[in-house]
């Protein structure tokens, strides 16, 4: 992980590119995050810091957590998140990490709670289907059947779909393209859809993805059994 800010999703609408296409974008309020902790190896075993986000009234934090952040010497923040960065040592207690440290162009992991959705049925849950409309269904047409043998095992295996709570989950959507950087504003538009409501808090890291390196322009193969497994003569007539 090289870069990461915590932000709140403000909501989504669109734009238009270079070529006049629209573009579905998210607008999130990134930052300021005011470092609140740092650890190292030589006292935790690796290093990392602790990130602080939104302003919150002192009488609604706990005592400890009053008392970690006087520590700090920072205002009260009603967020708190630990990321290992690769420039942990150059970042101290107090400083301030804004919506710049991302570039457009940059391709960021983000991670919400997606919206909860209450007490939902298999059917909508899962995708699973109903039973049959005909010949005397009975008022059971949208329920989850048959569970299996009640011999043997005579029990549900763990990960049986049912119904339950639906949402209100973590969600990482990974590789999402920064549109577009405003520091002034503590705004990051991210092209595509973002987990959670509007409001909600978000996490913003670099990619764990590596882009595909480029081996060159695909051409056709030289090799006669390679070149068409349909037809080899075909591929050997090149010559």
């Amino acid at each position: 992980m090289k870069k990461a800010i915590i932000g709140k999703k403000v909501g989504m609408t669109q734009i238009f590119d270079e070529a006049g296409k629209v573009v579905p974008v998210t607008v999130i309020e990134a930052g300021p995050c005011v470092v609140i902790q740092k650890k190292t190896d030589d006292k935790e075993g690796y290093t990392s810091v602790q990130l602080g986000f939104d302003e919150i009234p002192e009488r609604k934090i706990s005592k400890p957590e009053k008392g970690h952040l006087d520590k700090a010497g920072v205002s009260y923040k009603k967020h708190l998140k630990e990321f290992k960065l690769d420039d942990c040592e150059s970042l101290n207690i107090g400083d301030e990490v804004k919506a710049d440290t991302f570039d457009e162009g940059d391709k960021v992991d983000i991670t919400g709670v997606s919206k909860g959705k209450g007490f939902a049925g298999v059917i909508k849950r899962h995708g699973a289907h109903r039973t049959p409309m005909s010949h005397g269904g009975g008022p059971v047409h949208r329920h989850a059947g048959s569970m299996g043998s009640g011999t043997d095992p005579s029990r549900i295996f763990p990960g049986k779909i049912g119904a339950g709570h639906m949402g209100s989950e973590q969600v990482t959507v990974q590789n999402l393209d920064i549109v577009k950087v405003d520091a002034e504003l503590n705004m990051i538009v991210v092209r595509g859809a973002v987990p959670g409501p509007k409001g909600g808090l978000v996490y913003l890291k670099s990619t764990v993805k590596k882009a595909p390196e480029q081996k060159g322009v695909a051409g056709v193969s030289a090799n006669p059994q390679k070149a068409s497994g349909r037809n080899p003569q075909k591929a050997s007539a090149r010559k």
